[in-house]
């Protein structure tokens, strides 16, 4: 009996085995078509390349919150180096699309198993990879074609209505989003007899809006020489493809902002309000007027009820700190009675001195200045605010001093000075080799992060640069000078004022022309920062060759031109060159002009922390001077100060990081 059972189960297993065999051998059909490139060389097992190719495609499609189909990745070093990109058909849903790379994956390194450079195609995507750079390069082969066995009936009809969707196409997906450039139609003519033609175009979204143009050009006219006369027919190359029959062979492409109204939805709207206007434009009128007349009264009472309210939170807050008040004696005991010799650097509002306390505590006081208009407001700021932020990455506010005109607060003595005092000088910036860097770059992600996310509070720093980064003793860094930072309400985003605070070169696009901050705003500076710790160069100049350009300028074009070597600190020549470009392409993503298109700290913080995330393809950012933003008109803002508090060359070892915070939009270099 036993041995039956053991027969019975045996063959039950077996049995399993050979479904599980059979599913997946039909989860991965053959390609429509591959190629195993041989020019590029060749790899051998448990090479150095093989684990990077495995780790690169292993990882491609791990971020899950890429919907638009498009992924992109590299690893490894030199030679060894790979780069893989992975496109799906704009209308494949993101689950189909991410199953269709994974089955890519494994069938193009069994049919390619030695060669360095590979690409193959599915029905639903394709797949390529390669130890040369390949991204935002239009490359068209190698190309196949694919194309019905049915010729058409009225051939020249035919082909003046096939012509015309094909241009139309390739215009809406060169110029589409820079996530998805794909575009799906049809066209019908009476000389076809109303036979209808459907057509899709695409390219991979990392070429320019002129490179997929001339991509999809190449491949529209390879028509007659694939599939003349044919009722339908396919051409697909590494960077764009086109497809076209007499049924419809696309589904609907799911949208990647879902917040977008369809033109019918849109249609009906227009119409339903058309309809209202005429039939009761009295009624509307006084429902309005007096809608109006009552947020108003309410706004009225409820602003006073809110000024209250303000007024009892800064006093409770004031009360609270109490306890880490300091009399003025006692700071001046401290530091020799504000003596020179114990002056650590001064910015637009303050001095900053070193001190002992009398239990022979080391601290750091910020005396602001007595004759700043600015001061009462920095003071109370700092002291609201810092008094409530712990974080090992944030400087430490120790108490203030309040008395008469004098303002003062104490922070933790941070020894190592600030990070324009090490990046910036020739001979100080080998200190700081690149394993030390990117730890200060992850450090103040961390800060960033807790600032807007993790603390009691979100804030907003507003003043985010290397001057404002103090190294402690082990060299972490440490974010200060929060005399700028704002408060942003649990509800709110974005914040508008007609004051600009901050330093230009730092400040993102629309903050610096249009008064809006928000988060967004300081990920801005934080790419701008990143930057200028690997390059050693400041944001506002770089001088390479004759030509001096800003650093997003700068850092964009040798990004383009494949030349990412130029942007990196010569002293960082042992450092890894992954880890370090990795972090210019997370910069870069940083400073893109358009805010939405920035990642939030939380991304960043994963994308510096797991290299199983995917990047996305940057843009070209905002450019600092002489760039797109540097056109828009600037209406109505007050510019915070002016040069007079500028922080002179030999003072930039200041102890808080006091900033210039007087941003002159006429003055292009400011330090």
């Amino acid at each position: 009996m036993a041995i039956v059972s053991c027969k019975l189960l045996l063959t039950f297993y077996s049995f399993l085995f050979l479904i599980t065999f059979v599913s997946q051998a039909k989860a991965q059909p053959d390609f429509l078509y591959n190629f195993c490139k041989n020019d590029n060389g060749n790899y051998t097992a448990n090479s150095t390349y093989q684990n990077n190719l495995n780790t690169v495609l292993s990882n491609l499609t791990s971020n899950a919150e890429i919907n638009y189909g498009f992924y992109n990745i590299s690893y490894g070093q030199n030679t060894d180096k790979v780069n893989a990109i992975g496109l799906c058909r704009g209308d494949v849903k993101p689950d189909v699309c991410r199953s269709c790379l994974n089955d890519s994956r494994v069938l193009l390194t069994k049919l390619c198993p030695n060669q360095k450079e590979a690409i193959g195609w599915y029905d639903n995507c394709m797949l390529r990879y390669s130890n040369r750079s390949i991204f935002g390069v239009m490359e068209g082969s190698p190309k196949f074609y694919m194309w019905n066995i049915y010729n058409v009936t009225e051939v020249d009809q035919f082909n003046q209505v096939l012509g015309n969707l094909m241009r139309k196409l390739k215009e809406k997906a060169a110029s589409s989003d820079s996530r998805r450039k794909f575009a799906t139609d049809n066209a019908t003519d009476v000389n076809l007899n109303f036979q209808t033609i459907y057509g899709l175009v695409q390219c991979t979204p990392d070429l320019s809006e002129q490179d997929c143009n001339n991509c999809l050009d190449g491949a529209i006219s390879d028509i007659p020489s694939c599939c003349n006369n044919k009722i339908g027919g396919r051409v697909l190359k590494p960077s764009c493809n086109i497809r076209y029959e007499t049924s419809s062979f696309y589904d609907p492409t799911p949208a990647i902002d879902p917040g977008e109204t369809s033109p019918s939805e849109e249609e009906k709207s227009k119409s339903s309000h058309t309809t209202i206007a005429i039939v009761v434009p009295t009624v509307v009128v006084v429902v309005a007027a007096l809608l109006i007349f009552i947020c108003i009264c309410l706004r009225k009472r409820k602003a006073r009820i809110n000024l209250e309210e303000i007024e009892e939170d800064d006093n409770d807050d004031i009360d609270m700190a109490e306890s880490l008040q300091f009399n003025f004696e006692t700071l001046q005991v401290a530091t020799s009675n504000f003596s020179e010799a114990n002056k650590l650097g001064h910015g637009g509002f303050g001095v900053v001195y070193h001190g002992i306390l009398a239990g022979g505590q080391v601290i750091a006081v910020k005396r602001l200045s007595t004759n700043s208009g600015q001061g009462d407001v920095e003071f109370k700021n700092e002291v609201l605010l810092v008094a409530k932020l712990q974080h090992r990455n944030l400087v430490r506010l120790l108490g203030f001093c309040l008395e008469g005109r004098e303002r003062l607060l104490v922070y933790e003595y941070v020894p190592n000075k600030s990070l324009d005092y090490f990046i910036f000088d020739p001979i100080k910036k080998a200190q700081l080799d690149w394993e030390r860097r990117y730890k200060i770059i992850g450090g103040i992600a961390r800060g960033l992060l807790y600032l807007h996310e993790d603390s009691q509070l979100r804030i907003i720093h507003r003043d985010l640069k290397a001057s404002n980064i103090l190294l402690d003793e082990k060299l972490n860094p440490k974010i200060s000078d929060f005399g700028m930072a704002r408060l942003l309400l649990v509800d709110e985003t974005q914040v508008n004022t007609n004051k600009i605070v901050g330093t230009y070169g730092y400040m993102a696009p629309e903050y610096a022309m249009f008064g809006e901050f928000s988060v967004k705003s300081d990920v801005f500076s934080f790419g701008v920062l990143v930057l200028e710790i690997i390059s050693g160069q400041k944001a506002c100049r770089v001088i390479h060759g004759q030509n001096p350009e800003d650093l997003l300028s700068f850092a964009w074009r040798n990004w383009r031109a494949g030349t990412i070597t130029n942007i990196i600190d010569p002293s960082l020549s042992n450092g890894s060159l992954n880890e370090i470009m990795r972090c210019i392409h997370i910069a870069l993503l940083c400073v893109q002009e358009n805010l939405v298109e920035r990642p939030t700290m939380a991304t960043i913080v994963l994308m510096l922390s797991s290299y199983s995330m995917s990047l996305s393809v940057p843009l070209e950012p905002a450019s600092i001077v002489g760039g797109r933003t540097r056109s828009l008109q600037v209406r109505d803002m007050q510019f915070e100060g002016d040069n007079s508090g500028a922080m002179r060359p030999n003072e930039s070892k200041s102890q808080s990081g006091e900033s210039i915070n007087h941003a002159s939009i006429t003055d292009p270099y400011p330090r």
